[in-house]
């Protein structure tokens, strides 16, 4: 009975103070994505269209590596200024964390991009794609993948170029990026 004790206490203790509450990305998405505020867009390899006998080596080499791509766009208007920067000031904090490498950054705080990843240089598990503009909103778009290289995001931009994606599939985003 004691033993018992002993391991629900330690379980108890464990839930409680064993796991880290540090914020992620991952963790921001799921957290905004019924906000009135955000638009959320999940889009698989299936939802592309595309032909893969029409794909050279590489390109089908970077669509493997590919698993899915998540983005989440804030639309700013008349009502939610405030509540833009602050969610804009979290993802900011959220990429500053030391496992978000960065690869570029253009633009300035109020008006910019920046893509950064997580892995090692050859197995990038998830590249990551952080717009914003102060009169539009912002978007983060998140590319998750195995094994995937900067080379294979090259080579999935023209992927996407030749790919039949269903335009209603991003009929919400379309607002955003006008």
């Amino acid at each position: 009975m004691i033993t018992l004790l002993r391991f629900i206490i330690v379980s108890v203790f464990l839930l409680l103070f064993g796991c880290k509450s540090e914020p992620s990305l991952q963790k921001y998405f799921v957290e905004n994505t019924e906000n009135k505020n955000f638009v959320s867009v999940d889009l698989t390899p299936k939802m592309l269209n595309v032909d893969a006998q029409k794909l050279n080596t590489s390109q089908k080499e970077a669509l493997n590596s590919f698993e899915k791509v998540n983005v989440l766009a804030f639309k700013i208007n008349d009502t939610n200024k405030s509540e833009f920067e602050i969610e804009r000031a979290k993802v900011t904090t959220i990429l500053k964390n030391e496992k978000y490498q960065q690869l570029m950054k253009f633009g300035s705080g109020k008006q910019g991009a920046q893509i950064s990843y997580v892995g090692t240089d050859d197995h990038i598990e998830e590249f990551v794609i952080f717009g914003n503009k102060s009169e539009n909103g912002f978007a983060v778009v998140r590319v998750l993948g195995k094994d995937m290289n900067p080379t294979h995001i090259l080579e999935m931009i023209s992927v996407l170029r030749n790919s039949n994606i269903n335009k209603d599939q991003l009929k919400s985003l379309e607002s955003i990026f006008k």
